[in-house]
């Protein structure tokens, strides 16, 4: 139940993700918010959430695009409930036990956000849908650094604590430059600016989350679970 949960579920949903993304933006129906004649999506033109929306930025139905890109971001609160499973893995340690528990739920917040993005497509619940977005980047800074503190602090190899402080140091500079950056609304090249990074971000996330699969499976090796 453990390697399911910490090992399988952390490993293979962000993969899940990173294909059906793709699959989503070759179905994607065209348009970005300035350019509503582009023809398909483009990486540097156009926001993840585009994918899930239940029309595109063209005005053209985006059933097929917005079933895949939805579908495969509400998965991730899978991940954040295997999160859950993984202090037991940190037992051995009182404050490593007790930190995993609240970078956890730090996790499983995070992951309940961006299952919002999916549940809220951006052309039928604009506001919600930001809000999600946006704030769903915020719970994985407590995440992360408190999962630093405890791979650290672990037997567990350093390489993977180096893995998520990156996590950390990435996710923090993204949302203060959400906070000072210009709306995309604005001009292209703002746009081309915030929906490039956007991806990078949301890249580094997904393989973070992927290595960490690693870590746990190391650890649950060492105690001998299944």
């Amino acid at each position: 139940m453990y390697y399911f949960w910490t090992v399988r579920v952390v490993r293979y949903i962000p993969i899940f993700f990173v294909l059906t993304s793709i699959l989503a933006a070759y179905f994607y129906a065209g348009g970005n918010i300035h350019n509503p004649s582009q023809v398909g999506y483009s990486v540097t033109h156009n926001f993840l959430s585009d994918l899930g929306g239940y029309k595109s930025h063209s005005g053209k139905f985006n059933i097929l695009s917005a079933l895949l890109f939805n579908i495969s971001i509400i998965m991730f609160i899978l991940v954040g409930i295997s999160f859950l499973f993984v202090p037991r893995l940190f037992r051995e340690n009182k404050m490593n036990y007790f930190l995993s528990i609240l970078g956890s739920v730090f996790f499983l917040l995070g992951t309940i956000f961006f299952a919002g993005v999916g549940f809220t497509p951006y052309d039928l619940y604009l506001d919600m849908h930001v809000f999600f977005a946006i704030n769903a980047f915020r719970f994985l800074i407590p995440a992360s650094i408190l999962y630093f503190i405890v791979l650290l602090r672990s037997s567990i190899s350093n390489k993977y604590a180096f893995t998520i402080i990156l996590l950390f140091l990435f996710t923090f500079f993204y949302v203060v430059y959400q906070i000072i950056s210009a709306s995309p609304l604005e001009s292209i090249e703002s746009m081309v600016e915030q929906a490039t990074i956007q991806k990078i971000i949301a890249l580094i996330n997904v393989v973070s989350i992927f290595i960490l699969s690693f870590a746990f499976e190391e650890q649950i090796r060492k105690l001998k679970l299944d």
